[in-house]
Formats: structure tokens, sequence, C-alpha cells
């Protein structure tokens, strides 16, 4: 018992005196690892306070190198500035001088005025003298003239005077009528001369505008494609565009047929995309046709932006505008109406400048007299072309001229600007060109023939003449069985007949003349 007793006790002294040995050790570790800290914190200090130095160093470094740069750059502003002060006085000094030597120049000229002036103020003296002497010897004359001839100064002035009047109203006739004779026949020779000179200056090439279109295809299997099970696909092509599809034996070719240019292109670019894509079912076609019309819509007013651009119009609606792009899908006797109204823009300015107008304004009108010929409703294609246009530039915002211009260049209403006839002449100019339209000749003559044939159906008709290309109808009757209320209703009756009987583009003018002749003969 007293054994484990010592044991136990000798194992506690032996734990005490180890963790007593235990402590004396870490806290020696613990004081070495703080001296090394120490140590390492001062090489830290050490090495920082050296990077220190050395960026301090630098920093004056570049300092002063900044301070050298900004001083000579300091120093050049300043010699710039002493330069452009030595030529500013340099400049004062010649100016100086130049003053001087003109102030010599005007005293010079001066002194010579005052000798002029008074070498004038003694040739007055003298002519004042010899008046006062010419005067009295007028009195005398004119005396002595009374006495001789019995009459009195005021009475022998009258009589001088009547009959100078005489002689100068007969000249003065005489010269009028010569001088309207000749300003009549210069003012046809400079008309002419102006008009040729802007159609040779503005000559283009035209190219006729036809109702069909030709696609192309690799190979005659895609027509089978196209036309589908039992016609699906043609049929809903054909309904979708409004375009008639043919497709004959035409060796890798189809024909789009439509009177509309619009949706002639929207047909073809549809089958572009459909062949090329090869899918082709009445959906794909619906959704295709879709795209293609939105395509043409935005090119529409792409085109319409280019040609004011090129023609330098600026400030036009942006209706108007699109209304200008959609001339490109549109013609008129077989002539594209965006070419000829382009054409008559530039003929329009040219020929304003030369009489001395308004070119933009004239081009501005030129381009905008057709725009009724392409209606945004089909409500409106009642409407004369002319009138229609005219509404649309009022309704948005251009000028009274141009708006009178459009209106009035088939005579649908009076004139009331110099830009009007100008743009009835040139549309009439482009219109005319060899070329630029096309219509089948014998069926042209013939519907003029028909046109006459009618006026000559009704009683008290003399003669008819078929003009302005068969736009207006011109009747000349017999005074004697036409009265003027007579003509009126005859030409009313025409008209009707013209519009139940005929087919024509456009409209036909019926203008009835009535004249009274007296005619005798002296002998």
């Amino acid at each position: 018992m007293d054994t484990i007793i010592g044991i136990i006790v000798a194992a506690v002294v032996g734990l005490a005196i180890g963790f007593a040995i235990a402590k004396m050790m870490e806290k020696g570790k613990a004081s070495k690892t703080i001296a090394n800290a120490k140590k390492e914190a001062a090489d830290i200090i050490k090495e920082a306070n050296k990077e220190g130095e050395g960026i301090k160093k630098d920093k004056i470094f570049q300092a002063k190198e900044k301070f050298l740069e900004l001083k000579a750059e300091h120093e050049k502003v300043i010699i710039n500035k002493d330069k452009k002060i030595a030529e500013a006085e340099k400049r004062t000094r010649d100016k100086e001088s130049q003053v001087s030597s003109e102030l010599a120049k005007n005293k010079k000229l001066n002194d010579q005025l005052q000798e002029q002036i008074k070498e004038l103020d003694y040739k007055s003296d003298i002519l004042d003298k010899k008046q006062s002497e010419l005067e009295k010897l007028h009195k005398s004359q004119v005396q002595q003239l009374e006495v001789i001839s019995g009459l009195s100064a005021e009475e022998a002035k009258s009589q001088l005077l009547e009959s100078l009047k005489e002689t100068a109203k007969s000249d003065a006739m005489a010269y009028l009528q010569n001088t309207l004779e000749e300003a009549k026949l210069t003012a046809q020779q400079e008309a002419k001369k102006i008009v040729i000179n802007t159609i040779q200056r503005i000559g283009t090439e035209e190219a006729v505008e036809n109702c069909v279109s030709v696609f192309n295809l690799e190979s005659d299997d895609v027509k089978g494609r196209i036309i589908g099970r039992e016609g699906r696909n043609i049929r809903a092509l054909e309904a979708a565009t409004g375009v008639e599809i043919i497709v004959d034996d035409t060796p890798e070719a189809i024909i789009l047929s439509c009177f509309d240019s619009v949706r002639r292109e929207v047909a073809r670019l549809s089958l572009h995309r459909l062949v090329t894509d090869g899918r082709i079912h009445p959906a794909r076609i619906e959704e295709v046709v879709k795209k293609t019309e939105k395509q043409i819509n935005e090119e529409i007013a792409e085109i319409g932006k280019r040609t004011v651009i090129d023609l330098g119009i600026h400030g036009l609606h942006p209706e108007l505008i699109k209304a200008v792009g959609r001339m490109k899908y549109r013609s008129s006797y077989g002539q594209n109406l965006l070419q000829h109204s382009r054409e008559v823009a530039k003929l329009c300015g040219v020929m304003a400048a030369e009489l001395g107008l308004n070119p933009k304004l004239a081009k501005r009108a030129g381009l905008l007299h057709d725009i009724g010929k392409v209606p945004m409703a089909e409500v409106e294609v009642e409407t004369p072309h002319a009138i229609l246009g005219m509404q649309w530039a009022e309704k948005y915002g251009e000028k009274k001229e141009v708006c009178n211009a459009i209106g009035a260049h088939h005579d649908e209403i009076e004139m009331t600007t110099l830009i009007s006839p100008i743009v009835q002449v040139c549309d009439a100019i482009s219109g005319a060109r060899p070329g630029a339209r096309r219509q089948v000749l014998d069926s042209y003559i013939q519907r003029l023939k028909d046109l006459e044939d009618i006026a000559f159906g009704f009683n008290g008709v003399q003669k008819a003449y078929a003009i302005q290309a068969g736009r207006e109808l011109r009747v000349i009757v017999e005074s004697e069985k036409v009265s003027d209320d007579k003509a009126a209703e005859l030409s009313f009756e025409i008209s009707q007949k013209i519009q139940t009987d005929m087919t024509y583009p456009g409209q036909v003018k019926v203008t009835v003349i009535r004249e009274t002749r007296s005619v005798n003969v002296a002998k």
C-alpha cells in the first residue's frame, strides 16, 4: 500500500517537474520568435525606406523634366507672341506709311480741285453774262417775228404744238407697230432657243416598260413544284400577289403578267425566294409574299429619298416621298413614270433658270406633277390625276405655285403662276421624245378617227380635230345652224357619247367653237 502511494507521489512530482520544464522551453521559444519578428520588421522598414528614397528621387527627377518641358513650351509661346507682335507692329508701320502717302495724294488732289472750282466759277460768270445777252436778243427777235407774222407768240406756239402732236402721234404709232412686230418675232425665237437648249442639255435614253416579266428557272423540274399538287401552289401564289402566272412550254422560264408593276415585282421576288429556299407550299407562299411586300414598301421609300436627294429637293413630306418612290413601278403609255418625272424636273429647272425664275421651285413642281397617277386608294382613281396631285400637294403643305403647276399642267384649272406653263411645256417635251412612249400605231390612229367620227355624227358640225394625242377633241360648228346655247349643249352631248361608246386612257376634253364672220370687199 505504501509502495503504491509512493509511486503515485513520484508520478505527480514527475508531472509537475515536466510541466515546469515545458513552460520554461515554451517561454524561451516565444522570446526567440519575437526577436526574429523584430529583426524582420526592422529589415522591412529599412527596405521600405530605401524604396521610398528611390521613388522620391524619381518623382523629383520627373518633376524637373516636366518643369523643363513646360518652361520650353512657355518660351515657345512667348517667342510666337513676340513674333506676332513684331508682325503687327510692322503692319502698323506699313499702314501708317500708306496713310501718309494717301494723305499727301489727297492734299494734292484737293489743291487741284480748288483750282478747277475757281476756273469753273469764272466760266460760270461768263456764261451768265452771255445768257442774259441771249435772252435780250431772243426777246427782240420774237417781237420782230410777231410784227412780221401778225401772230402773237402764244398763238404761234399753239399752232406749232398742234402740228408737232399730229406728227409725233403718227410716228409713235408706226414705231409702236414695228416694235410689237419685232418683239413678237424676237420672243418666238428666244422661246424656241430656250426650249432647244433645254432639250439638248437634258438628253436621256428611253426604255419602254412592259406588262409582263419573265422569271428564269434553272431547270424545268421546278415548274412542277411551283404548280403544286392539283395546282394549289400556283393558285395560292396568284391569290396572294394578284398576278397571273403563265406556265407554258417555254424552256426554263415562266411568265408573270400584271398591269401593276408593284404586284408583278412582289410576285417575281417571292418566286425567287421560294425557288431558292425549296420549300413551296401555300402557308410558306403567304409568309414569303408578306415579307416581300414589306421589303418593296421599304424600297419604295428609299427610292423616293434617293430621287429627291439627287434632284436637290428638300423639305418634302414623307407621304409625297413615298408617292415619288411608287412612280418607279408605274408607267404611262409605256414610259416609266419616275424617269419621266425626273426628266421633267430637270427640264423645268433649266428652263426656269434661263427665264430668271426660281429653278428649285420649278424642279419641285416638275417632280410632283404626275403624283396623281399613283393613287393611294382605289376611290381616288376617278379623279383626274392632275387635280388629285394638286389636292395631295395642298394636303401636305406645298406652296401655292407648286400646287397650281400640278393642277394646271393638263389645263384642268387656270394657270396663275409662271411656273405652271413651264411644267406643262416640259411634260410635253419629255413625253414627245422619240421612243419615250409606245402605243400601237393602228389602234392609236383608229382611236383618233373614232373621236372625230363621233363629232361628225351630230348636226351642225363643220369640222372636227382630235388633238393633244387624243386628249382633246376640237369641234367647229356652223354658226347658222348652231346657236351659243346649242354649242354648250352640243359639247356636253359629245362628251357623254365619247364616255359611253369609247375606251380611252385619261380624259378627253371637248371644245366646241362657234364663229361668226362678216366679210365685205371694198372696191
